[in-house]
């Protein structure tokens, strides 16, 4: 798993050569590892890459397009003001504003987000709102009945979303309970905002989640592809690019 976190997919062959075992030994290993929903085997190896059917663990998705995240997420901390309740699910790209809340004090945080939780727990003038649930490993985040219920009983000003593929003016994912997770915190914030980094437009995954129009803004990165970008202006989708520059506000 360290090697694939690393290098994005590899061999058999390399596999049982690095590891000194036969390559029968290997095929073992990578079903068990395939059977836990941690990588998906492919001809003559296995890759950690996304697919329509299978997401990637969050330490591999924390390291495609970081910058371009660090940028949305700066961006979406712009949104928020003092005093508000907001919510941030498991994505690794909504994840990245808890770094950008220390300045934005009181604020009420609700999250399945680990990784979120583990950031503004000792933060003063942050509150956190933990939402229980079945711990997910590779989501680093808590999803189930539990966690829905808990949503069902909170409300929020502003939830921030991600999503793994955007496919016309439609946003879709690969896990149904992660789904399931999403549409809640949608149902209980007056707003939602989805971040995006550019390279997910264009896939397509097992589940649809929700229609871009759902949410009240869609930030993604200025190197989204032209024609992207004009099939979802076409769509009425509120579409920003964030670039390098200096973030302004936006409402």
């Amino acid at each position: 798993m360290d090697i694939l976190m690393e290098m994005g997919s590899v061999s058999v062959e390399d596999l049982a050569s690095r590891f000194g075992v036969s390559k029968m030994t290997v095929h073992r290993d990578l079903d068990d590892l395939e059977q836990a929903g941690l990588l998906r085997k492919v001809h003559g190896g296995a890759s950690i890459q996304s697919s329509p059917q299978f997401e990637s663990d969050f330490r591999y998705r924390e390291k495609i397009a970081a910058e371009e995240k660090r940028r949305l997420a700066q961006h979406a901390a712009l949104l928020i003001e003092p005093g508000q309740i907001i919510i941030i699910d498991d994505g690794s790209t909504a994840g990245g504003i808890a770094d950008y809340l220390k300045d934005i004090r009181p604020l009420t945080v609700i999250t399945n987000n680990l990784s979120v939780i583990n950031k503004l727990a000792a933060v003063a003038g942050i509150d956190v709102i933990s939402l229980g649930g079945q711990y997910s490993k590779k989501f680093n985040g808590f999803f189930g009945i539990t966690t829905e219920e808990a949503l069902r009983s909170l409300r929020a000003d502003m939830a921030f979303l991600s999503s793994s593929a955007i496919h016309g003016a439609s946003a879709f994912h690969q896990d149904q309970e992660v789904v399931q997770t999403k549409r809640q915190i949608m149902k209980s914030a007056a707003r939602s905002v989805l971040l995006v980094d550019h390279g997910k437009f264009g896939k397509s995954a097992l589940h649809f989640l929700t229609g871009l129009d759902a949410f009240g803004m869609v930030l993604t990165g200025a190197e989204i592809e032209p024609s992207f970008e004009q099939g979802l202006k076409d769509a009425g989708i509120k579409l920003h690019k964030i670039s390098g520059k200096a973030a302004e506000k936006t409402k």
